[in-house]
């Protein structure tokens, strides 16, 4: 890795994801539910400005939904990185948010993920991917997933991540309902009809095949997606008016995206995406329209922010 100088302060993208496609297989001995699933990141962020400080960590956020005291997984991710590398400052830290709050985008695991690399940077600890990997995943399942981006496969808790070679490229359209939904009340309902589901391949058939080609996408779906509209039975009907006119628009894909409550559509046509959203908008939804990035590019997107090589161990 080269050595540069930190720089002073850091306003770094933190991107959002959806997952293409969920399976649940079954529950692990540690608690957790053995996931396998196909992450894509998006073009849609949140900004996030890092200044150093002498002493404390501190979350600053205008959005109502969010914390900004100990609970917020990027203050988490602050202290945690600064526990592990012993480092003497603080941080000050100015989220601006886009993504949906508590809508299955990882956001929050985003803004942790993103924490890890701005801190790396300026506090000068070096880690770099390899170093900050365990640190991720104790934060969270979806953490470690945000310092590789593009799409990927997740598998144990969803923490596995293992990059595919072909990226998916796409438009996307991504519905915000406004109605939050507890992803734990959504696990309780899939564990009651669980079965061990070892042989479930819709993802790997996906895999398989040209990740390019619009004829795979009918194969994936989400297994979180009855469970969260069984939980909220006002979203499920607000979701058939969503899922309508995505597919109507040619959607070769429209999915919940994690236990929800976002709703997108994929379309191999900016045009079709374009009519899709305004669609939408004109019935009064929150409609975002975004763009896959691929490994590629969000590799490219961090070491520009970063000013170097991010991906790199500390030697």
């Amino acid at each position: 890795m080269t050595r540069t100088r930190a720089p002073r302060e850091l306003r770094l993208r933190s991107y959002a994801k959806v997952n293409l496609g969920l399976e649940v297989l079954g529950t692990r001995a540690d608690g957790y539910h053995e996931l396998r699933t196909l992450f894509q990141t998006v073009d849609l962020h949140d900004d996030i400005g890092f200044r150093p400080t002498r002493k404390d960590i501190a979350v600053v956020c205008a959005h109502p939904a969010v914390p900004e005291d100990e609970t917020n997984l990027a203050w988490r991710a602050a202290e945690a990185l600064r526990r592990y590398t012993k480092t003497a400052g603080g941080v000050e830290i100015h989220i601006e948010k886009r993504i949906p709050v508590a809508g299955g985008l990882g956001g929050g695991s985003s803004n942790a993920a993103v924490t890890l690399l701005a801190l790396d940077r300026l506090w000068g600890t070096r880690l770099g991917i390899d170093g900050l990997q365990p640190l991720a995943r104790r934060l969270g399942a979806d953490v470690p997933y945000f310092l590789f981006g593009g799409t990927a496969l997740g598998l144990a808790r969803g923490d596995e991540i293992y990059p595919l070679r072909r990226q998916v490229k796409a438009h996307l359209v991504i519905v915000d309902p406004g109605r939050p939904v507890s992803t734990a009340a959504v696990f309780a309902r899939v564990d009651a009809s669980l079965t061990p589901r070892e042989n479930s391949n819709t993802i790997f058939r996906f895999v398989s095949r040209d990740l390019e080609g619009k004829e795979a996408f009918p194969v994936l779906a989400n297994d979180l997606e009855r469970a969260a509209l069984e939980e909220a039975p006002d979203l499920a009907r607000v979701v058939g008016r969503i899922r309508d006119a995505l597919v109507r628009e040619g959607a070769l894909l429209a999915s919940l995206s994690g236990s929800g409550s976002s709703y997108f559509g994929v379309f191999d046509d900016a045009e079709r995406a374009r009519r899709a959203h305004a669609a939408l908008v004109s019935r009064g939804f929150a409609v975002h329209r975004c763009r896959t990035l691929s490994l590629d590019q969000y590799r490219n997107a961090w070491t520009h922010a970063l000013g170097y090589d991010w991906r790199g161990a500390r030697k």
